[in-house]
């Protein structure tokens, strides 16, 4: 257990180093599984529409426009949720926010089941969007500054994980709720399971230890929450607390202050890949699971089936991606593009001509797999960066800037590519060039990732001399004493 100290300061306890030798505990695994929840009715009650579309567009003679605007709703909504929730969560903590969010999702997903237009839909949709998209962040967040090193990102990855289960489950529920109860009672089942877990929440869900460390939060509340990492370790006789890992952020609470702490050193190109990275795996993976029933029904596959694949293709990529990151965090960011490398060909190979035949499935089932694999990846690199004090708000940008692509994929995807069977396929094609996009900054990521760690390695250098001096030259005020 590290720490440092200082005639005036006395004994600082360093909270990184503290929580890094301990390695993963029983309470790391217990907030993954927390989290992992959170993160499966999340992705239950977004995913729902994808689903339920089929029916809607029967029920309420939903033209192709409108099928855009519905779909994209929630997109829309995420990405004003990503900036208040990420934003809140950095000033109030990642437990309160995600608290809120959680409840007020529940309550939109089970109103709208009561949606008879849809403009209403819309509204619905928007509005649960942004609780949806408040939470993300903050539950990255929580799990990163929690874990040991080597296991950040691919708690990240579990997380979502989560996320892409509950998209799964969407459809396995769809499937067995819609025909006799229709597609109202699929959005109140959902709505109430996902109430249920808010109460559950409101019992078990901590908060971010370094998240209160960065913030200066008292030391009786600090204690206690480390305790629960390591119950028999002994904190008695340090008055402060610190963070050796982390550089000097501004305590400024602006969201401007916040902004600009994104953009410090080698974060300012960082930033940027992060963005466009994320925008070209958020393109791919909305447009799949927007339209992904749409496209295979228009190639000839029925809605059951088609279904299925969807929620296999989901769920094995977010599992692939768990499994690729704990192979990239010891060998590097760069191995990431193994998995959208492996989609090309096979979007490609779709969009081309290959849509019928004994290959089409297995090309439809692998290549969903590897855009799921792929985003699941991508996602953990886009709050690691980050300092604590900031890394919500990070997250929360890169997650806004990526629904911008999440709700330009309905919408262009409706005008572009559902008109007919070529359509579709050129729609294959586009999210192979989607792909190459991601390739290429995973690669300028990895590349640039080695000088912010220079920096840090720097930045800690700088610290540890800064504490030695205090140490070895008391303060006028202890020498008067």
């Amino acid at each position: 257990m590290a720490e440092q100290a200082s005639p005036q300061t006395g004994r600082l306890l360093d909270v990184a180093a503290f929580l890094e030798g301990l390695g993963m505990t029983r309470f790391h695994t217990r907030l993954l599984v927390i989290s992992c929840l959170v993160t499966f009715f999340d992705g239950l009650d977004f995913s729902l529409i994808a689903f339920t579309l089929p029916y809607l567009r029967d029920e309420m003679n939903l033209t192709d426009a409108m099928i855009g605007y519905v779909s994209a709703a929630a997109f829309v909504g995420q990405m004003i949720g990503s900036l208040i929730g990420s934003y809140i969560a950095d000033i109030l903590g990642r437990r309160p926010v995600i608290l809120w969010c959680t409840v007020f999702g529940a309550a939109l997903t089970f109103v709208t089941g009561f949606a008879q237009t849809p403009e209403t839909l819309i509204a619905l949709r928007f509005l649960g969007g942004i609780a949806i998209g408040g939470l993300l962040a903050p539950a990255w967040s929580i799990n990163i500054e929690t874990m040991p090193s080597g296991k950040k990102a691919t708690a990240v990855t579990i997380i979502m994980l989560g996320f892409s289960a509950g998209g799964a489950a969407a459809g396995q529920v769809t499937n067995f709720i819609a025909p006799m109860h229709g597609w109202e009672g699929v959005f109140f089942f959902c709505g109430g399971m996902t109430a249920l877990l808010a109460v559950v929440l409101q019992f078990v869900l901590p908060e971010s230890v370094r998240w209160m460390t960065a913030k200066g939060k008292p030391m009786d509340r600090i204690v206690p929450m480390l305790k629960r990492f390591a119950p028999a370790a002994d904190l008695g006789g340090y008055t402060g607390v610190m963070l050796s890992d982390e550089g000097k952020v501004s305590r400024k609470e602006s969201p401007w202050a916040k902004f600009y702490e994104l953009f410090r050193g080698s974060l300012a190109i960082i930033t940027p890949i992060i963005w466009a990275t994320y925008f070209c795996s958020s393109f791919a993976i909305y447009l799949k699971s927007s339209f992904g029933l749409l496209f295979l029904e228009e190639l000839g596959i029925a809605r059951g089936t088609a279904a299925n694949l969807s929620s296999i293709g989901g769920l094995t990529g977010a599992i692939a991606g768990v499994f690729l990151l704990g192979f990239t965090e010891k060998r590097g960011p760069v191995w990431i593009a193994l998995a959208p490398l492996l989609g090309i060909p096979a979007a490609l190979a779709i969009g081309w001509g290959l849509d019928s035949g004994p290959l089409f499935i297995p090309l439809v089932l692998f290549g969903s797999i590897m855009v799921g694999t792929g985003h699941a990846a991508v996602i953990s690199l886009t709050t690691i960066y980050y300092p604590s004090a900031v890394r919500s708000t990070g997250g929360g940008w890169a997650s806004f800037m990526a629904k911008f692509a999440a709700v330009a994929a309905p919408i262009l995807g409706a005008h572009y590519f559902l008109a007919d069977k070529a359509a579709v396929l050129d729609g294959y094609v586009f999210t192979g060039l989607c792909l190459a996009g991601v390739v290429v900054g995973i690669l300028a990521l990895a590349f640039f990732a080695r000088r912010l760690h220079a920096e840090r390695q720097a930045d800690a250098a700088v610290a540890a001399e800064a504490a030695e001096a205090a140490i070895a030259e008391p303060s006028p005020a202890y020498q008067k004493a």
